[in-house]
């Protein structure tokens, strides 16, 4: 398959075939990496990062997975570009594209991400969007294969505010994978209609079903797996934090909803998780609200059902996998 010069921006973009060989070529860096085999491809190579919104695991990935591929990283931080300030998003693409030959944005908008890749000429990868989070559930799939074995026929559960963009791009992938597909959560944080109906097309053709309900009995002895993510999502208004807790409060997964799940089904979280008060944010809402747990309880997030922290490592060995494969240029003779 030839991914050489392509963006990375959705999941849709792709085909299933191309996604399994992502994965495949994920599984083959990791490998390398706990090998101590070096692989340092493209020595010649430098790629910009651009945050828009700060991250650990999206920054460390991208920074890691360039440096073990041999590249120059630079960073560019939400104060360290001119871009929509001083700047349109036309020119700071046209002009990073000069200098680098990848470019990651992490920010707001998808529509950012899209013209950052419509004015570079070099491939754009999204680390994040408000509406999709595709490296992310690349390590997700990865992770649950590991764990899981083969993917098609499995059912994934996100548990929570079903319209956010973690949930968006794990229907969507488990769409494309043959994966059944669970939205729960509350009637008003269901994911846009448009988006379900086209991943139930591609779901039909693949196999499996795309499901939206508020009835967390919908989980019972039908997930393999079970996803949750923080219930107010970086850059949102504080202010809707006790609105917020109210509705989702019913959705925190605790170990009697994975109990009522499949035997051996496992726990996934994109991180940070917000599961104990070892945070500032999490103690702010401590103490205004009375929580000592949010979205999952600390007995889940600490259990052995727990894959959260392979799942945290697989974003840097997917990312590699993905900068690898729309950088390398095959040369057939």
């Amino acid at each position: 398959m030839d991914f050489y010069g392509r963006d990375f921006l959705k999941i849709l973009d792709f085909s299933e075939d191309e996604l399994r060989y992502m994965l495949a070529t994920a599984k083959k860096f990791k490998e390398l990496k706990h090998e101590g085999r070096s692989h340092k491809f493209f020595p010649d190579k430098n790629i910009a990062i651009l945050f828009e919104k700060t991250s650990t695991r999206t920054r460390c990935s991208f920074e890691v997975a360039g440096y073990d591929l041999g590249m120059g990283v630079t960073y560019l931080d939400p104060t360290g570009s001119q871009m929509g300030h001083k700047e349109s998003i036309a020119d700071t693409a046209r002009v990073l594209a000069r200098f680098y030959d990848g470019i990651e944005y992490r920010g707001f908008d998808q529509k950012i991400v899209e013209d950052l890749a419509k004015y570079a000429d070099v491939p754009v990868w999204n680390g994040l969007t408000d509406e999709c989070h595709p490296t992310q559930v690349l390590a997700d799939f990865m992770t649950m294969e590991e764990h899981l074995g083969n993917l098609k026929g499995l059912t994934l559960a996100f548990v929570g505010d079903a319209r956010n963009n973690v949930a968006n791009s794990l229907m969507a992938m488990s769409a494309k994978m043959g994966v059944n597909f669970i939205a729960c959560g509350p009637e008003e944080l269901r994911p846009a209609d448009e988006l379900v109906e086209k991943c139930r097309e591609i779901a039909k053709k693949n196999g499996c079903t795309i499901t939206v309900t508020s009835d967390l009995h919908a989980l019972d002895d039908t997930a393999d797996a079970i996803y949750a993510d923080v219930w107010l999502s970086m850059g949102e208004d504080k202010e809707k934090w006790g609105e917020r807790i109210e509705q989702l409060k019913p959705y925190q997964v605790n170990m009697e909803m994975m109990n009522r799940a499949k035997p051996g089904a496992v726990f996934l979280h994109a991180l940070p998780s917000f599961h104990d008060l070892n945070t500032s944010v999490a103690r702010d809402v401590h103490e205004k609200f009375g929580l000592s747990e949010m979205e999952v309880t600390n007995e889940v997030f600490e259990s052995e059902r727990s894959i959260v922290f392979d799942e945290a490592e697989n974003r840097m060995h997917t990312i590699k996998a993905v900068m690898f494969l729309t950088l390398y240029e095959r040369r057939e003779k």
